[in-house]
């Protein structure tokens, strides 16, 4: 059970890492300027271009079906839309770098006009069409082509969402070490990756813990939604690496049954107050409005 003890144990422990400032991202997109950083967090809403993808609601049959559910999110309150053609389903169905742009350029171009627009890829080619079309961010989810994809990313001046990993690409299966503490593990690998970015050109960072991916470990459901949610409630213990911080909220099936749509409410008030600047969401009305109430309510 979460109790307050608990959370003000978090903040006795490693309460000074609050004190670490992080250097903002911002963007001008065609409502206005984006921040992610410290204030207000910004909804990154999902459409999925992959009918794998398990988040049903978020499925978009079409290039012109995305631009229809990317234009609903921004009117609901998302900053970003983050567009995919492929689910990181460990069974979902591989989608060529060919029928990635296919699907996600016209989709980009008719976006890029209304809201700020990320492309999730780990294929070049993909990432330079996206770019060319009018996306703003890369949600870089592989390893194999880093170089190349925060070279294209410096070449147009577009951020970049830094995933967790060490594989080639998000669909190659690793593990996490669920029962130890994550934070030093996620500095360790962030810290090398951001100077390596910033000496490629890369000036916008923000890193992805990524609690939303499949592991080899965490397939036992209520052993995942653990580790999702303490590292959650932690993410300010990654404040010394100065970047903002996305998440992905978790869906949890297994607990939350049928109704497994307000999961993302319930994670999203730990991910608020973990310190989680961009927050990765299939529910933006739904987020705006628990974001709301914690940035309004007090307890004391």
């Amino acid at each position: 059970m979460i109790t307050l003890a608990d959370l003000a144990a978090l903040q006795n422990d490693h309460g000074a890492a609050w004190e670490h400032p992080v250097a903002p991202v911002v963007l001008d997109g065609p409502r206005g300027p984006v921040v992610i950083g410290d204030g207000p967090l910004t909804l990154m809403g999902c459409v999925n271009l992959s009918r794998d993808s398990t988040y049903r609601e978020s499925v978009a049959t079409s290039p012109a079906d995305a631009v229809r559910m990317g234009r609903i999110q921004v009117a609901q309150g998302a900053g970003v839309i983050d567009l995919g053609a492929e689910s990181s389903n460990a069974k979902a169905a591989r989608v060529s770098a060919e029928d990635q742009v296919a699907s996600l350029v016209p989709a980009v171009k008719g976006l890029a006009d209304e809201a700020i627009v990320s492309v999730e890829t780990y294929e070049p080619e993909v990432v330079r069409a996206c770019l060319d079309a009018g996306a703003r961010i890369l949600n870089m989810t592989g390893r194999q082509h880093e170089d190349e994809m925060l070279a294209l990313a410096a070449e147009y001046d577009a951020a970049v969402v830094m995933c967790f990993g060490e594989t080639a690409n998000v669909r190659e299966i690793a593990d996490v070490p669920p029962d130890a503490d994550p934070m030093p593990v996620l500095l360790d690998h962030f810290a090398p990756r951001i100077a390596h970015a910033r000496s490629l050109g890369v000036d916008k960072v923000v890193v992805d813990p990524g609690m939303g991916f499949y592991y080899g470990n965490l397939v036992d459901p209520p052993t995942r939604a653990r580790h999702q949610a303490r590292v959650l409630a932690q993410v300010f213990r990654l404040r010394p690496l100065g970047v903002p911080v996305c998440n992905a909220v978790p869906h949890s099936y297994d607990i939350f049954g049928d109704e497994f749509r307000k999961a993302e409410g319930f994670y999203g008030v730990f991910a608020a107050l973990g310190g989680t600047h961009l927050l990765r969401t299939h529910e933006v009305p739904h987020l705006r409005s628990v974001l709301r109430g914690v940035a309004e309510l007090a307890v004391r």
